[in-house]
């Protein structure tokens, strides 16, 4: 059954299924938490992150923020975009590099 590359979410799965299976001396997962919940985690926080970023932009063009807010919100929204592509195309890229090993 292929898997669709392009699909953050099937990569996530995809790593997670394979980390479950392998156990290193010395390294311990986190207690607590899955890989797919820190993931999850990082995605609400993130989306929460870019709303912030737009709110403050609606509450400046109505006159509710200052320019110093709306600079730091959108400034927060930005770095947080620009994070979340930089480890979509990471994980994408580790996948596609697992797909191509030799079994």
């Amino acid at each position: 059954m292929p898997i669709d590359i392009a699909n953050p979410a099937a990569a996530a799965n995809a790593y997670a299924t394979t980390a479950k299976g392998i156990s290193a001396p010395g390294i311990e997962a986190p207690k607590g938490q899955s890989f797919t919940d820190y993931i999850k985690q990082a995605a609400v926080e993130s989306v929460e992150t870019l709303q912030a970023g737009e709110k403050a932009s609606a509450d400046a063009v109505i006159g509710k923020a200052s320019l110093t807010d709306v600079v730091e919100a959108v400034t927060a929204a930005e770095m947080t975009l620009q994070t979340v592509v930089a480890l979509r195309d990471r994980m994408l890229q580790s996948y596609q590099d697992i797909m191509r090993m030799q079994i």
